[in-house]
């Protein structure tokens, strides 16, 4: 049975139509995929005896296969049971003060609760309290791992600078990097004249006469030395240079005298707009797609830097990023396995929190899987269907037996269970304890996971702009029921309301006693019941 209701009044079906930022909910499939990776390890590792696993060599950067390594050396207990315990038993900083570089930048996270800040929680009392910072550095270390379990261990190439791969990285890098600026360009320049694109590009200057002439010359290659004087007195008044000094710029800065990231130096400007402004005056017609065909040269010598080894350090930066990258779609690809709905994550430590978002009625195919021991079953909205009764064409539909697909080994989906449960027993859902009881006194456990989202738009020098906000809650009552719940207002409005995770927490032990009549004395397998407001 399912029960699937929308309170908004509106067209759009936010449970499977939209893409809310579930906040915290998203630690649920950070554990899950960890936990994976952890029973991966154990499957790998647990074959061979103590003495030989002191032999393996591992990455210093990949955390996660020296922690397995070191326990099934050490513990008397190597089941895999035992290891998924001992995984959620391990230890992350809640410290706000560390800087993390992801996504191509650094960014710093915050705790929820400041008094969480010197805490080193285990991960269990991490989900149960729902503290982000360690959730931010497990992301971390399974971004890390994952980076050193791609084929041929392309992560190495971060310590070896005379790898020849790391060309192949750098150019990819240069390419994507400048598509970003290229793109960015773009939209800064459309729907402009000629003299607004040079005033566009020329205004953003700070005035001199070397930068001026550098941009001049790349932008009217042909145009004699009295050309630019002419240009420099309209753009400098008295503080333009005499006529000798002219013509020394017009040399200095002719078209073959400077390569493009040197000119880009030299005005000041980024080379690529440099070079989207000269080429839209010369192609007035061409779109975005000719540009960037057209500039695969110039993408590449604006990052020719990179490729000197004296660098070393920034050309790791620039590897690290794109090996985030593709550690992400590799992550991606395990949480689409469990029922995530789109079709990219954010390559970014922020996935941790909630910032690639979520669909209610995604998490609540999630924790069918978990109640389900690791089985994934096919959703159905429509049971059957009876048509023209009583008549010559009487028709009945009825669905086909549901096949279920293993997409989660049995001992993950169990360790889940018990940490959603915790999170009900001594977490951020502790109201619902107690609440859900047979006539005949047996509790129905449930378990769950609270997120709470508040998606702003920050602009410098001005007030955020709400967009959104979410309080849901992901659970299981029992062996066989399961669904989310979530509070959601949108648009400016947002910002009036204060609302967390405890609303819909609220709401479904307030709705208790209306749902214990059904699900009072059932038998069989695991099925949703989604109340969503």
């Amino acid at each position: 049975m399912r029960v699937q209701t929308d309170t908004t009044n509106q067209p759009l079906d936010i449970n499977e139509g939209s893409k809310l930022e579930l906040g915290s909910t998203a630690k649920l499939r950070v554990l899950a995929t960890y936990l994976e990776l952890v029973a991966e390890l154990h499957a790998r590792l647990s074959p061979q005896e103590p003495k030989t696993l002191g032999g393996i060599a591992f990455d210093r950067q990949d955390t996660l296969t020296r922690w397995a390594v070191q326990h099934l050396t050490t513990s008397p207990d190597r089941s895999l049971d035992a290891m998924l315990d001992a995984a959620l038993e391990r230890r992350f900083s809640a410290d706000p003060g560390e800087r993390f570089f992801t996504g191509g930048g650094l960014h710093s996270f915050n705790n929820f609760n400041a008094d969480d800040n010197a805490r080193a929680p285990t991960l269990r009392e991490a989900m149960q309290a729902s503290i982000n910072l360690p959730f931010v550095r497990l992301m971390r270390e399974v971004v890390r791992h994952t980076m050193y379990q791609v084929p041929g261990s392309t992560a190495r190439l971060l310590e070896d600078d005379q790898d020849p791969r790391r060309s192949a990285y750098l150019a990819r890098f240069a390419d994507r990097e400048g598509q970003t600026f290229l793109r960015r360009f773009w939209r800064k320049t459309d729907q402009r004249n000629p003299a607004e694109l040079r005033d566009l590009l020329l205004d953003g200057l700070r005035p001199t006469p070397e930068r001026l002439a550098a941009v001049f010359r790349y932008l009217e290659p042909e145009a004699p030395a009295e050309a630019l004087g002419a240009f420099l007195r309209e753009r400098l008044g008295e503080k333009a240079p005499d006529a000798a000094r002219v013509v020394r710029l017009h040399e200095r800065f002719a078209p073959g005298a400077l390569d493009l990231p040197d000119r880009g130096y030299v005005a000041g400007v980024h080379p690529l707009e440099l070079w989207l402004v000269a080429y839209r005056l010369q192609h007035p017609g061409a779109s975005l797609s000719q540009a960037l065909e057209d500039s695969a040269d110039e993408r590449q010598a604006v990052y020719g830097w990179l490729f000197r080894t004296r660098v070393k350090s920034a050309q790791d930066t620039r590897i690290y990023t794109l090996l985030e990258v593709e550690a992400f779609l590799d992550i991606h690809s395990r949480w689409a396995r469990l029922g995530y709905p789109f079709g990219h994550l954010v390559p970014s430590l922020a996935t941790a929190l909630g910032s690639s978002g979520d669909r209610p009625a995604a998490l609540a195919e999630l924790m069918g899987i978990i109640v389900n021991d690791g089985v994934r079953l096919p959703t159905r909205h429509i049971t059957g269907l009876h048509l023209a009764s009583g008549t010559p064409w009487e028709t009945a539909l009825g669905r086909t037996a549901a096949q279920g697909e293993r997409v989660m080994a049995p001992e993950v989906a169990r360790a889940l269970r018990k940490a959603l449960s915790e999170v009900v027993e001594r977490g951020t859902a502790r109201r619902l304890s107690g609440s859900f009881k047979t006539e005949g006194g047996e509790d129905l456990s449930p378990g769950g996971k609270t997120g709470t989202g508040d998606n702003r738009v920050v602009v410098r020098g001005r007030a955020a702009l709400a967009l959104n906000r979410t309080a849901t809650f992901v659970f299981h009552l029992g062996p066989r029921y399961f669904g989310s719940l979530t509070a959601y207002v949108v648009g400016p409005d947002a910002a009036k309301y204060r609302f967390t995770s405890g609303l819909p927490v609220q709401i479904l032990t307030s709705i208790g006693p209306g749902l214990m009549p059904y699900l009072d004395g059932t038998q069989g397998r695991a099925c949703p019941v989604t109340p969503r407001p």
